[in-house]
C-alpha cells in the first residue's frame, strides 16, 4: 500500500444509526439532510421520531459516511444539542437515500 492508499479500514461499508436531539424538527432537518446525501455516496434514510428526535440510518464506506455525518452536524449544529451514534455491519439494503415519513 502506498501512501497515497487510503486505509482499508476507510474502505469497510458499514451501517450507521444516528440519532440526533434538539430543536431537529420543524426546522427542514430532514430535507437537508437528503441535500447533504445528495453530495454522498451513501444510501439509507432519515425520519422524525414520535419523540422529537430525528433518526438517520446510512450505509456506505466509512469515510463516506464520516464526511457525510460530519458535513450533517456542521450544517445543522445550531439545532443539535445530542448525538447518538451506533455503527453496525451494513446490510446492503439500500440503493438510494430518501426522506422517510
Amino acid at each position: 500500500m502506498s501512501e497515497a492508499d487510503p486505509p482499508v479500514e476507510s474502505l469497510r461499508v458499514e451501517r450507521r444509526e444516528v440519532l440526533f436531539s434538539g430543536r431537529v424538527q420543524g426546522v427542514g432537518f430532514r430535507y437537508t439532510v437528503r441535500g447533504i446525501a445528495a453530495r454522498h455516496d451513501v444510501g439509507g434514510f432519515v425520519q422524525n421520531l414520535n419523540d422529537g428526535r430525528v433518526l438517520l440510518v446510512v450505509e456506505g464506506m466509512r469515510r463516506s459516511l464520516e464526511a457525510f455525518v460530519a458535513a450533517v452536524q456542521a450544517e445543522m449544529e445550531r439545532h443539535i444539542t445530542d448525538t447518538q451514534t451506533t455503527v453496525l455491519p451494513a446490510t446492503g439494503e439500500f440503493t438510494r437515500f430518501q426522506v422517510r415519513h
